[in-house]
């Protein structure tokens, strides 16, 4: 297989060409108009991030490609889906107040916002794709029937999957919640009973009441669990864990199998842009960003979901590392920096699978422009 082309631009600008008609020029070469079909429903996956949350893409980018779109005869609107933990996104009413809080107004971007799952994650499209763990997807519904998708994903790490970036924005991001609970089944977390102090914070924050006080200790039942992981985070006391064995690698397969789903007949009329911004340690679910792990390094498109994946982890890791950061080690120019803050997570596998599945191409030509 001949290695994919990814594109790239930094962030540098002059007085000639500010970052907006920047991005148009990458748009340019990375043939971004051929994945658009003139008077298409064209969604365009982002993430409005958590209230909280200050790492998500600026709206002003959105700005630039809804303008972009639009021009090309299509009529297209922003979106994302209800998530599973308890947040300000789980349902469409407080997403969109979200959305909106986070400056995705219509007065800033000029489209729609809609949340692709409906009011409560229930609105969805069933997607048989026979593969090895999935056989069946269930993804949000307005995103599997728009005529073209545009995935927008803000690059940054996360605790399951090393990173988060196109293969993760569009397999979870675009997964009802019938979807997103066959992603997580096999991550119930554990309790490590000495570090537990019953605080009683997880109780508290479970969506699924799958979290209980007994013995003044935590106890997580597995059979409610839907393995979102926010207990994780929000113990005080890092008495919560990943079951690090089985479960990352088969969580990352089922992510990058529901990106298939997700593409399936919309192969031609795709494209993906990651922002290698902000490059926060942890996902943007999260009521609060980091500080980032390496400085704001550019953006890069695609039309392979595999390839624009490895060259953003690649060129994120050969940046030096920001010594004001969690990072403690793989500071230097080359060292992996998604190790570095979550050693156990080998984030190769979701690549690995995506190409092995017929996704993409781990083998990629970096074009700067």
């Amino acid at each position: 297989m001949a290695a994919s082309k990814v594109y790239f631009s930094d962030l540098r600008t002059t007085f000639k060409e500010n970052i907006f008609q920047k991005l148009n020029r990458l748009l340019d070469a990375a043939k971004m108009d051929d994945a658009v079909t003139e008077r298409g429903l064209v969604a365009i996956k982002l993430h409005f991030g958590e209230k909280g949350n200050s790492a998500f893409i600026r709206p002003t980018f959105l700005r630039t490609m809804v303008d972009r779109v639009e021009g090309l005869g299509a009529s297209l609107f922003l979106t994302d889906a209800n998530t599973l933990y308890a947040g300000t996104r789980g349902n469409s009413v407080s997403h969109l107040h979200t959305a909106v809080s986070n400056g995705f107004a219509y007065s800033v971007v000029k489209a729609p916002v809609i949340i692709a799952d409906g009011i409560r994650g229930a609105s969805y499209k069933s997607v048989e794709i026979n593969q090895a763990f999935i056989q069946t997807a269930y993804i949000a519904r307005d995103i599997a029937e728009a005529d073209g998708l545009i995935s927008v994903a803000h690059f940054k790490g996360h605790e399951l999957s090393g990173f988060g970036g196109t293969i993760k924005n569009l397999g979870m991001g675009c997964a009802s919640r019938k979807g997103k609970m066959a992603q997580h089944s096999e991550l119930s977390p554990k309790v490590k009973k000495k570090k537990c102090v019953a605080c009683g914070d997880c109780v508290h924050h479970c969506a699924s009441n799958a979290i209980s006080l007994m013995d003044k200790k935590a106890s997580i039942n597995s059979e409610k669990c839907v393995g979102c992981g926010e207990c994780i985070l929000i113990c005080p006391n890092g008495a919560i864990d990943v079951r690090w064995d089985a479960d990352i690698p088969l969580f990352q397969k089922k992510m990058a199998e529901y990106t298939h789903a997700v593409l399936k007949g919309k192969e031609e009329r795709s494209f993906f842009l990651n922002f290698l911004t902000d490059i926060s340690p942890a996902c943007d679910c999260y009521e609060h960003s980091d500080a980032p792990i390496v400085h704001d390094v550019g953006i890069v498109a695609s039309k392979d979901p595999v390839a624009i994946d490895q060259a953003s982890v690649d060129l994120v890791n050969q940046q030096p590392g920001t010594t004001a950061s969690c990072l403690k080690e793989g500071l230097k120019p080359g060292e992996d920096k998604f190790r570095a803050v979550y050693p156990k997570v080998d984030w190769t596998i979701q690549l690995d699978h995506g190409e092995h599945i017929g996704l993409g191409n781990r083998e990629y030509e970096l074009i700067t422009i």
